[in-house]
């Protein structure tokens, strides 16, 4: 006699996704309280990295310009959000995955209305420079490139991996997405536009939205 999957107990995985979203969670809301409570350790260490890249900008235009064209074209917000539309048509037209498709564009979306959300509610001044290299809007915590790149390199590493590409195809995939999450907020560090924990928390947020989204779809369809 067949049994309804809503009669199966849940699986260990979705236990160990739970538990790994919710520590990440935890993690990502520890780090806004201490940035929201203007906690003096964490001021002072974000002061002191801050100005030390600032000085190494303002002293190599070369490299703070090609992070300039990085930043703002390579891995800027609206490019990954193209990368994920475009990723969103190929699961439609070439896999017939509508669901799946509706899922990544729904979690993209979702974590750019958690990112303005957070932004809004803490409303962290940026960096202040007699000197600045770049500028930017809007309020620092957390940051948007951090966290848009992770969120979008996150979730098409997932769905790579679970269409089974080739070796070359993934090691290529890991390596480009690990380069552009890491590279973004240096850049951003770098630039003077945002403290590192900005960066640390785009990239806690970001690492929290995937894997409550693969939690969720491995509910949906494991």
């Amino acid at each position: 006699m067949h049994t309804s999957s809503v009669d199966s107990p849940p699986r260990p995985e979705h236990h160990t996704a739970a538990r790994f979203t919710g520590v990440l969670a935890l993690c990502s809301v520890l780090l806004l309280a201490l940035v929201a409570a203007r906690w003096s350790p964490l001021i002072g260490a974000d002061g002191d990295i801050a100005g030390t890249t600032h000085r190494w900008a303002v002293d190599e235009p070369v490299l703070t310009q090609t992070c300039r064209i990085l930043t703002d074209w390579v891995w800027d917000p609206w490019t990954m959000r193209l990368l994920c539309a475009a990723a969103v048509v190929w699961l439609v037209v070439r896999q017939a995955a509508r669901w799946t498709a509706a899922w990544l564009a729904l979690a993209v979306a979702l974590g750019t209305v958690l990112q303005q959300g957070i932004k809004a509610a803490v409303d962290r001044p940026r960096p202040v420079w007699p000197d600045p290299v770049d500028s930017a809007h809007y309020s620092a915590f957390p940051s948007g490139h951090a966290m848009t790149a992770t969120v979008v390199c996150g979730l098409l590493l997932w769905l790579l991996h679970r269409h089974g590409v080739g070796r070359a195809v993934w090691r290529t995939a890991v390596a480009v997405a690990a380069v552009s999450v890491v590279g973004v907020g240096l850049t951003r560090i770098w630039l003077g536009v945002h403290w590192p924990s900005d960066v640390l928390g785009g990239w806690l947020l970001g690492t929290t939205v995937v894997a409550a989204a693969v939690w969720v779809h491995r509910l949906r369809q494991p």
